[in-house]
């Protein structure tokens, strides 16, 4: 038996840089951050009497004699790519709900693609997780997704992604003395919209536009954030200058899709900065899922008073990223 763990990640600045069909041409950067929330992957053998070749659990049972057979896109393409054809058994178990912006999907590829590994006895690094988490969702499932989620959740910890022309991702540890990483911690809110999406439905008119070259200054400018975010966090400034920076980053995002917002999140999102947020955004492609917040800590009960509707979800950074936290040949 062998149990992974993966966590989720907030993406704080950059995100749609990340996206092959912009950064091919001009290069892009994010600033990410994991947190103690995880998808858990189990994967075991099955016994000689199971009456069926592969069994997946998620939000349903998958009960197969063929891989060609398993509705569970990632299930099946790892599967495929590690030529996995029989004898196994997935459970998946989610600390967050799915398709909510916390990169969730990439979270459970890479978890499910390290413990395949170990099943097969082979040992391999986060960083070639994270490439082939990457090759699985583009190439084999054909996902409209970005590179920063696979790369976020399989190294952990706060990180400068860079993704070069070239193809390359490049992946520099932000390092804050203890004391700023709780300051920044104790600021930021994490809140639940209640809202699932799914991310291709934004994504698809914000790629085309990034295709067309008409969202290319909005994206160099995010690009630009990223630097900016963690010269505020790095040299000791006043923190309330990150807030700012991601309600910046949320106002020019609004403008790369019309999908990206709603009038109900446009509207919780300004009761919040009237009730004291410096800013925030929505993570992950948008139209929903969990909004960040940052909030002075004198000012939280302000912010939670104003959005009852909305679940806050406690959280603390993480730096451990994918790892395998039980093997048993």
């Amino acid at each position: 038996m062998i149990i992974s763990q993966t966590p989720v990640r907030l993406s704080f600045l950059g995100g749609g840089t990340d996206y092959p069909e912009y950064f091919r041409l001009h290069g892009g950067a994010a600033l990410v951050a994991t947190i103690n929330k995880y998808t858990t992957i189990t994967v075991h053998p099955l016994t000689q009497f199971a009456d069926h070749c592969v069994r997946i659990h998620y939000s349903r049972v998958e009960s197969v004699q063929c891989i060609d057979e398993i509705q569970h896109p990632s299930a099946r393409e790892c599967l495929r790519h590690l030529r996995i054809k029989s004898g196994v058994e997935i459970h998946y178990v989610s600390d967050l709900p799915a398709r909510t912006g916390l990169g969730s999907s990439s979270s459970a590829t890479v978890g499910l693609l390290l413990a395949l590994h170990a099943f097969n006895g082979e040992m391999v690094s986060r960083e070639w997780v994270a490439a082939e988490a990457v090759h699985v969702e583009q190439e084999l499932i054909h996902e409209q997704v970005g590179c920063q989620d696979q790369y976020a959740c399989a190294l952990g910890g706060m990180r400068r992604l860079e993704f070069r022309p070239d193809g390359r991702v490049c992946s520099d540890p932000v390092v804050l003395s203890p004391d700023r990483l709780q300051a920044l911690q104790e600021r930021l809110m994490l809140l639940y919209t209640g809202i699932q999406r799914d991310a291709q439905d934004v994504l698809d008119e914000q790629i085309e536009r990034m295709r067309n070259g008409e969202s290319a200054d909005h994206l160099e400018r995010l690009k630009g954030l990223v630097g900016e975010g963690i010269q505020t966090l790095v040299e000791s400034r006043d923190l309330s200058e990150f807030g700012e920076l991601l309600h910046e980053a949320w106002m020019i995002k609004r403008g790369l899709s019309s999908k990206v917002s709603t009038p109900r999140i446009d509207e919780a999102y300004d009761r919040a900065r009237r009730a004291g947020a410096v800013g925030g955004k929505l993570l992950g492609a948008g139209g929903g899922g969990f909004l960040l917040l940052y909030v002075e800590p004198y000012n939280h009960a302000r912010v939670r008073n104003a959005l009852p509707e909305l679940s806050e979800v406690v959280f603390t950074f993480e730096n451990t990223g994918s790892t395998l936290i039980f093997y048993r040949a």
